[in-house]
């Protein structure tokens, strides 16, 4: 059992839990990600680490409350516990070496998995420019988190509710076309706004480095459920990602893929057993 040390509503459909979790805690690293389940009934549901503290033994994740688990999970107060976390999962971010400049591009709530990218190049002395991208200024989430770790914070809006108004893509083009002299790219959140962010740094050879999010079960390479297409080989992102060379991956492909269960996920959300007839919320 995993203890909810504190819950925080960062948003009215995204949620921050810390977790009693020493030993995870003991190995996480920026990339990794966890798979939890609610109860012995619930799914495997797999959420990026977003911080860690090794001294506390806690990992922090950050999630949205889009389907039945994860609407479960939000329900989940804190001093309630959680059934099973397994990790850290997944190949740690290399960024590489000698990056003295990177741009950290987050959309949505995957500026929570962009944080904790953004936050190990900072630790590395890497001048990091983050860009989060929001649809209006009630939903931006981390900001003062993001800053602490930057130093440049840039928030658009698609609105212009908040920060710029227009796309990340758009900002981070302009600072490329201003002289950002970028070494390291990292983009992290709906697959057509990695697709697009992988558009803008081609041009200029820009090492860019994308996060990917498939359908994923075991989180162990067994299922292959998360393959990928990546350099036109199949790779699985549990195992071999879930971060990959953005220029190499077949966004087309990912988003077909991702968009394979759409019906089934949404009638999940208020399910009738046909066994009982009873109805079974999220």
């Amino acid at each position: 059992m995993f203890k909810i040390l504190k819950k925080r509503e960062l948003n009215e459909q995204v949620t921050l839990m810390e977790l009693d979790a020493p030993l995870i805690a003991k190995k996480a690293l920026a990339g990794q990600f966890i798979i939890f389940r609610t109860d012995e009934l619930g799914e495997r549901i797999p959420l990026t680490i977003a911080d860690y503290d090794r001294e506390k033994g806690s990992i922090t994740i950050i999630f949205q409350k889009v389907g039945k688990s994860t609407i479960q999970l939000g329900s989940m107060e804190e001093g309630d516990s959680i059934l099973d976390v397994v990790g850290p999962l997944g190949v740690p971010t290399h960024f590489g070496t000698d990056i003295k400049r990177a741009a950290v591009v987050g959309g949505g709530v995957g500026c929570a998995i962009a944080y904790p990218s953004a936050k190990a190049l900072n630790n590395m002395g890497v001048k990091v420019d983050i860009i989060a991208g929001f649809r209006s200024k009630d939903i931006v989430i981390l900001e003062d988190e993001m800053r602490a770790v930057s130093k440049n914070l840039y928030i658009t809006t698609d609105d212009g509710s908040y920060g710029t108004k227009g796309f990340v893509t758009n900002k981070l083009s302009e600072l490329i076309d201003s002289g950002a002299d970028y070494d390291l790219v990292v983009a992290i959140g709906p697959v057509p706004m990695m697709k697009f962010v992988c558009e803008v740094t081609k041009p200029h050879d820009i090492k860019t480095i994308v996060s990917l999010n498939p359908i994923m079960i075991d989180g162990t390479g067994m299922c292959g459920g998360c393959r990928v297409k990546v350099d036109g080989k199949t790779k699985y992102a549990c195992v071999d990602g879930p971060d990959f060379d953005g220029f190499k991956v077949d966004f087309d492909e990912l988003m077909r893929r991702n968009s394979a269960y759409k019906n089934q996920e949404n009638e999940s959300k208020t399910h009738i057993c046909r066994l009982t007839g009873g109805v079974r919320h999220g």
